[in-house]
């Protein structure tokens, strides 16, 4: 009978592979990382019992790397139940998890246009592993589909009705998994139903996003129509006056596609600093007294903590404040820094908790104050979860 199940997460570059045996299972057996893809020098690295390298051969495809993939982990896929896919962007036209034939191939080709940077190649991840395993059933999880219950006031942008009853422009909203698991993750550690809670999450990493959940539904969040609005990112650059992009076309001789590469690709953190995107890079570069990395790490503190003071504006009450993802699990002074600049709530965190990133359910500040946790995340097991579901392997 089969019994595992596959996750893939399929970047531009690169596609990350889980295998998790049975539907019980919180951890898998095997994880695999396919890196470099169409560059020179590309790499498939396997977890197993151990750690091991393989290189492929220049310009390797996504194809290459599957095939890869499923060559070296042959018997471990013999009792393959379904394979679950990542898939950014649904649109309007996904509320949940959804088992993938034709027609709804046919309705993803259809939204592509909403993420062009990463719907595209994940349909592609679809339709290898639809060629290379035909027997094997596939699920889209969406990173939308969680806030498909964000109200219309909220999710309208104050722009001519037409454009979202013609082009589907509203806010959307992305990590809607990773949410969902840390939504029912912090309700089982504080022994509460998820349906009984309000929380503010703060998803910090490379992307960065916040949502505010109320009785387990989202009510509000930060990213938009597309994964750029919102919160500062590594190289994107968040909220931003729109009549920027016509500014810079008009005065500095660039193009609007050069404008939106800049926006996605050079902002943010790595943008301000001149330096990195990455959070570790900057805190130590701020702690050799490099000023531009403090800049960058003062502007995404504050605007941060100025996004979940907005979340707040959706919620009756807030019974815990989460931080979760890269940043948000692992950077303490960044955690410090958010809720020192968040100077309207009525918190202090626990230093030395916060510095061992909580206690045994996760919490960094002491009893009796708002409560502000740390809470991993585990988008891939969401994934594994809703793909068994679906393929009627509970």
């Amino acid at each position: 009978m089969s019994q595992s199940v596959l996750v893939i997460n399929c970047g531009s570059s690169s596609i990350k592979f889980a295998l998790y045996p049975t539907p019980q299972a919180t951890e898998p057996t095997i994880k695999a990382l396919a890196e470099r893809l169409g560059e020179d020098e590309p790499q498939l690295t396997l977890e197993t019992s151990h750690r091991q390298t393989l290189s492929l051969a220049a310009q390797a495809t996504h194809k290459d790397a599957l095939e890869c993939f499923i060559d070296h982990c042959r018997d471990d896929l013999q009792q393959l139940a379904g394979i679950g896919h990542r898939v950014v962007h649904g649109g309007e036209s996904f509320s949940q998890s959804t088992l993938l034939g034709d027609d709804e191939i046919n309705r993803l080709r259809q939204i592509s246009d909403l993420a062009p940077l990463h719907n595209p190649v994940n349909l592609l991840g679809i339709e290898l592993c639809r060629q290379l395993k035909p027997e094997v059933a596939n699920v889209a999880v969406f990173d939308t589909a969680f806030h498909q219950t964000i109200p219309e006031h909220t999710y309208l942008y104050a722009v001519p009705y037409d454009w979202y009853q013609q082009a589907g422009v509203r806010r959307y909203g992305f990590h809607g998994t990773s949410y969902r698991y840390v939504a029912a993750e912090t309700a089982r550690r504080l022994d509460r139903n998820s349906d009984d809670l309000n929380l503010i999450i703060a998803h910090l990493g490379n992307g960065c996003s916040a949502c505010a959940i109320s009785q387990g539904q989202s009510v509000d969040t930060t990213m938009g129509l597309t994964p750029l609005e919102g919160l500062v990112m590594g190289s994107r650059s968040g909220d931003i006056d729109p009549g920027l992009a016509d500014y810079m076309v008009s005065h500095q001789d660039m193009t609007l596609e050069q404008v939106m590469t800049e926006l996605n690709r050079n902002s943010g953190l790595k943008g301000l600093s001149g330096l990195s995107n990455d959070m570790r890079t900057l805190l130590q570069a701020e702690a050799d007294g490099d000023a531009s990395a403090k800049r960058a790490i003062d502007v995404f503190c504050f605007r941060t903590a100025r996004q979940l003071a907005a979340l707040s504006t959706s919620l009756s009450t807030i019974d815990a404040i989460v931080f979760t993802g890269g940043i948000g699990e692992h950077a303490s002074e960044i955690r410090r820094r958010i809720i020192a600049a968040w100077r309207s709530l009525p918190c202090r965190l626990d230093s030395a908790l916060n510095a061992a990133n909580g206690d045994e359910r996760g919490l960094i500040t002491p009893p009796g104050v708002q409560p502000v946790m740390v809470v991993p995340t585990n988008e891939e097991l969401m994934i594994a979860r809703d793909t068994y579901q679906l393929v009627n392997h509970d």
